[in-house]
């Protein structure tokens, strides 16, 4: 179910990092070189929802990163409390005239550059921050996230 909402739509991103190096799609349907990503389905946490989406377009398994690992402590009953890893970021844009996206963006590392895409004709490129600095037509948000990704967690 990709719209849950007829004018905005929660979706989760993921800038993964292996090696000192990130890695960005090209989205199919807009022709610009994005993160790993989609919508949150109705029955999922974001947490949830970015693994699912990692594994589904890059067959990746990825470790979330954790900013605020101090608070893994504080529990209450499994079943009615569950932390989540909070994303570096979120933002809402435009995706049409008249819906939006609310973006949470999480970083992520893998253990391999093994991408299996989702499709055989998908494009994925895993670029270090040099490649990052001079690929022409990146958006700025990508850039400054997939850089802050690689200076985060990169080696």
């Amino acid at each position: 179910m990709a719209h849950i909402h007829e004018k905005i739509d929660f979706t989760v991103d993921a800038f993964i990092v292996h090696k000192n190096k990130v890695l960005l799609r090209m989205h199919d349907k807009y022709h610009i070189w994005l993160a790993v990503g989609g919508h949150v389905e109705l029955d999922e946490d974001p947490n949830e929802a970015i693994m699912r989406e990692v594994k589904e377009e890059v067959g990746l398994d990825v470790v979330l990163w954790d900013c605020n690992k101090k608070f893994r402590g504080a529990h209450r009953n499994e079943l009615e409390y569950k932390e989540l890893i909070p994303p570096v970021g979120m933002n809402i844009h435009k995706v049409s005239g008249t819906h939006q996206h609310i973006s949470m963006v999480f970083f992520a590392t893998a253990d391999t550059f093994d991408v299996t895409p989702e499709a055989p004709t998908d494009e994925w490129k895993w670029l270090t921050a040099d490649e990052l600095e001079h690929m022409e037509g990146l958006l700025p948000d990508i850039k400054l996230y997939a850089k802050l990704a690689l200076d985060t967690l990169g080696e």
